[in-house]
C-alpha cells in the first residue's frame, strides 16, 4: 500500500477494536471485546495466561478472523485478511513465539517479503545491511547479519524481530511479551527503545505480565481476564497491587515465602566442565565446578549469551561435554543418555519451550506422559494404557491450573504460551526428581501463575530435593535463590548469599567488572 493510503485520518485513535469475539473448539478466547489505542500512546494489554491477549492481537494483525465485532484503523473500518493486509495498514508485529526462518540468517529473515532489487530483479543485499545496521545503531539492538538464526540466543532472535518490524517502517507496533526473554540491562533498552518511538508519533501496543514494567513505560492499560475485557487505566493514576487484582481477581504475594535451611547430601556434583559453543571456535563453557545439595535452591545468574545455554545443555545430555564429569546421587552420568539421566532423578524445564519442552502437534496429555509413557502404569505388553494417560493429565491440568479448550485432548500447538509452560512445569515436577533443573521455569507467566511455580521450587526444596535454577529475572534470582553463581562468559565469577548482596553488586559480577577466585 502507498504511503498515501497509510495516512492519519481524523480520528484521535490510530486503532480501534469494537465488540471483537473470537471462538475456538470449546472456549471463546475473545468475549466482546473493545480495545482503543490512541495515536503515538503506548497501551499495555495485561491479563493472566489464556486470557485471551495474544489472540486478540492475532486477530490485528490478520493472522485469525474474528466471528463478531470491527476493526478501525485511523477512524476507517478495514479488514485484515493476512499479515500483508496489515503490513500494507503500517502495522507490525513481534511474537510470543518469534517467526522466523531457522536457516536463514538475520538479514535474510529481515528484509524477507520486502526484499530490495534493482530495475533488473537482482538482489540489493549490500543496501539492505546498511539499512539494518543503521537501524541497529539508531536503536541501541546490535546484531550479527550474518549469523544464522538457529545459531543465536533467543534475545538476539527478540532483537531480529524488533528490527524486521522498525525495518517495514511500521506505525502500529505490537509487542507481545517483549521483554520475556531479555535480561535486566535489555529490558531497560527496549523500555527508553519503546519511549522513542512513540515520542516519534508510534503507536504500541504492548502485551506483558510484568507490572512494574507496564507501571514504568505503559500510558494506559487494558485488562483482559478470561477472554473478557475488565477495564482501562491510566497507568499513573493505578498502583500494580490493583492492576495485579484486576488480573487475576484477587491480591497476589509478589514475595516468596520460605522457611531457611540446612542443605543435605550432595545430589548434583559438577567438576571441570567444558562444553563447546555452536557459535565460534572457543568453549562455551570453560571448567565449571559446583555442587546442589539437597534441600536447596541453587541459582545461576547471568546476561544472556554467557555460556548458561550451552552449560544446560551439556547438564541435561542435549549436548556432549569436550571434559569434566557430572555426578547425580553419586553416580557418573557425563556420557548418559538424557532418558537415563530422566529415570535417575533429573527433571528439565527447558529454556525454549518449543524446541525442547513440547511435541507441539501432540495433545496435551500425550505431552504431559512424554518421559514415562514406559512406565507400567502407562503402558502394558506394548500398548499404551488411554485411560491411566488421560485420568494423569487431568490431575496435573487440575492441580496446576493448565487452561486448554478441550482438555488432555487439546493439541499443544492451540495453548498459549503460558499454558504451556505450565503443562512442562507440572510434568517435570510431578517426576519427584532428586534434581529439578528449572530454565527461565516463570518465562511468559502472569503474577499468579509465577507465585504458584514459586511455591512449587519451595516446596520442592522443602521435600529434600536439588533444585538448579537457571534465571535471567534479577528479581527471582534474589527471591528465591538460597546460594547465587553467577556466569560471566562460561566461567563461575562468583557464589554470593541473596540475603546479603545487592543488584548492584550482583550487576557488576554479570557484567564481568568484578569476580571473585572461586
Amino acid at each position: 500500500m502507498e504511503n498515501g493510503q497509510r495516512e492519519q485520518g481524523g480520528s484521535e485513535y490510530a486503532v480501534e477494536m469494537l465488540h471483537i469475539t473470537k471462538r475456538f473448539p470449546g472456549i471463546i478466547a475473545n468475549d466482546d471485546i473493545t480495545l482503543q489505542l490512541r495515536k503515538g500512546e503506548i497501551h499495555a494489554l495485561l491479563g493472566e495466561n489464556g486470557a485471551g491477549k495474544s489472540t486478540l492481537m492475532s486477530v490485528l494483525f490478520g493472522l485469525y478472523q474474528p466471528e463478531e465485532g470491527e476493526i478501525r484503523i485511523n477512524g476507517k473500518k478495514v479488514h485484515i485478511n493476512d499479515p500483508n493486509d496489515a503490513n500494507d495498514l503500517g502495522i507490525g508485529m513481534v511474537h510470543q513465539h518469534f517467526k522466523l526462518v531457522e536457516c536463514f540468517t538475520v538479514l535474510d529473515n529481515i528484509i524477507l517479503g520486502v526484499e530490495p532489487v534493482s530495475k533488473l530483479g537482482f538482489l540489493k543485499k549490500a543496501e539492505a545491511r546498511q539499512r539494518l545496521i543503521e537501524l541497529s545503531r539508531k536503536y541501541g539492538l546490535s546484531v550479527d547479519p550474518d549469523a544464522r538464526i538457529s545459531d543465536i540466543t533467543v534475545g538476539m532472535q527478540q532483537r531480529t524481530e524488533i528490527l524486521k518490524m522498525l525495518y517495514r517502517e511500521n506505525d502500529i507496533l505490537i509487542f507481545d511479551e517483549p521483554t520475556a526473554v531479555l535480561t535486566p540491562q535489555e529490558i531497560e533498552e527496549l523500555m527508553q527503545i519503546m519511549k522513542n518511538l512513540a515520542a516519534e508519533g508510534k503507536s504500541i501496543l504492548f502485551i506483558s505480565h510484568k507490572l512494574a514494567e507496564i507501571m514504568a513505560v505503559a500510558d494506559r492499560c487494558s485488562v483482559l481476564r478470561k477472554g473478557k475485557y475488565i477495564g482501562t487505566v491510566n497507568t499513573k493514576d493505578t498502583t500494580v497491587d490493583e492492576l495485579s487484582a484486576m488480573m487475576v481477581g484477587r491480591n497476589v504475594n509478589f514475595h516468596v515465602e520460605k522457611e531457611p535451611r540446612t542443605p543435605g547430601k550432595v545430589i548434583l556434583k559438577v567438576e571441570g566442565m567444558t562444553v563447546a559453543s555452536r557459535m565460534h571456535k572457543n568453549n562455551a563453557v570453560k571448567n565449571v565446578s559446583f555442587e546442589v545439595r539437597e534441600g536447596e535452591i541453587v541459582c545461576i545468574a547471568g546476561i544472556d549469551g554467557n555460556g548458561q545455554t550451552e552449560f544446560v545443555y551439556g547438564l541435561s545430555g542435549l549436548e556432549p561435554l569436550v571434559s569434566g564429569k557430572i555426578t547425580l546421587g553419586g553416580k557418573d552420568v557425563s556420557k548418559t543418555a538424557i532418558r537415563e539421566r530422566s529415570i535417575l532423578g533429573m527433571s528439565h524445564i527447558p529454556e525454549d519451550r518449543h524446541k525442547h519442552g513440547l511435541v507441539l502437534d501432540y495433545t496435551l496429555e500425550d505431552n504431559i506422559v512424554l518421559q514415562r509413557y514406559f512406565e507400567p502404569d502407562y503402558t502394558k505388553a506394548g500398548f499404551l494404557r488411554r485411560k491411566n494417560i488421560r485420568s494423569y493429565a487431568e490431575k496435573l491440568i487440575e492441580q496446576y491450573d493448565i487452561r486448554s479448550g478441550q482438555g488432555p485432548a487439546t493439541i499443544a500447538r492451540s495453548m498459549s504460551g503460558g499454558n504451556q509452560q505450565k503443562a512442562i512445569v507440572a510434568r517435570e515436577i510431578d517426576k519427584d526428581p532428586s534434581l529439578l533443573i528449572a530454565v527461565q521455569p516463570t518465562r511468559g507467566l502472569d503474577v499468579g501463575a509465577i507465585e504458584y511455580i514459586h511455591k512449587q521450587l519451595v516446596a520442592h526444596r522443602d521435600a529434600g530435593k536439588a533444585v538448579l535454577l537457571v534465571s535471567l529475572e534479577m528479581d527471582e534470582v534474589l527471591d528465591v535463590s538460597d546460594r547465587i553463581l553467577v556466569m560471566y562468559e562460561g566461567e563461575i565469577v562468583a557464589e554470593l548469599d541473596p540475603k546479603t548482596t545487592t543488584p548492584e553488586e550482583m550487576g557488576l559480577y554479570m557484567a564481568g567488572a568484578k569476580r571473585k577466585e572461586m
